[in-house]
């Protein structure tokens, strides 16, 4: 049996046993995540998404990929250049179990990306700060 789950932006076919690179994740070397938008499991197809459906994964470990270089040049008048390189960071998963239901039963924590669990935390962070009181104003000088 396979499935279909999206992360990243991307979608990936998967099946039990298989290793995925896929964008980075807010986990940790040997946690254990689960996907909860399965655009597909067996037969099944959902609207987007199948409700109760989940794909667990063991988390292998953070890598990073090969380096893009660009390269930039002007020519006209100006004749700058410029060399860029980067190396995107990806999650390194091994995919243990195909969930049809119970997803929302099992205590296995969602897979969420980096960047969003970044912001979330913020976001918490900002919620949980008590509003400060107003200062009185201070009673104008008179002469």
């Amino acid at each position: 049996m396979f499935a279909v789950l999206k992360t990243g932006g991307k979608q990936y076919r998967v099946q039990a046993g298989d290793v995925l690179r896929v964008e980075k994740l807010a986990a940790e070397a040997g946690d254990k995540i689960q996907f909860n938008d399965v655009l597909m499991i067996g037969s099944t197809v959902g609207a987007p998404f199948v409700a109760g459906a989940a794909v667990q994964a063991d988390v292998i470990d953070t890598i990073k990929a090969d380096k893009v270089i660009t390269f930039v040049k002007r020519r006209r008048k100006h004749s700058s250049q410029r060399t860029r390189g980067h190396r995107q960071q990806l999650t390194l998963v091994r995919i243990t179990e195909l969930l049809e239901k119970g997803a929302e039963k099992s205590d296995v924590k969602a897979a969420i990306g980096a960047r969003t669990a970044g912001s979330a935390a913020a976001a918490a962070a900002v919620a949980e700060k008590p509003a400060k009181a107003a200062k009185p104003a201070k009673e104008a000088k008179k002469d």
